[in-house]
């Protein structure tokens, strides 16, 4: 699993740090996830999408061991990019 792009986002009215998609060792891409600056710590926000309940939840369901692995990856990379303009990593080779 690798981040194939990451956005940092400085706002003084949201938690979150950055956005960010990333590619399976598979090649699939998933987009959509979020670095969010909560009370301990920074954490992994997966996709989500508001239901009709008006509550949120998550399209992409990881396992705790996975989103530990990314949780770290992703302020990694979020530590690397922060401060220098967007970057985006586009993928080696495609798969197919």
């Amino acid at each position: 699993m690798k981040i194939i792009k990451l956005n940092p986002y400085n706002s003084n009215t949201s938690k979150t740090s950055a956005f960010f998609d990333i590619q399976t060792a598979e090649g699939i891409a998933i987009k959509g996830f979020t670095l969010v600056d909560g009370s301990n710590g920074l954490f992994v926000n997966c996709p989500s999408e508001k239901g009709k309940d008006g509550k949120y939840y998550e399209k992409v369901i990881l396992p705790k061991e996975l989103k530990e692995e990314l949780t770290a990856l992703a302020i990694s990379e979020y530590n690397n990019t922060k401060g220098k303009p967007s970057q985006v990593k586009e993928p080696e080779e495609a798969p197919f």
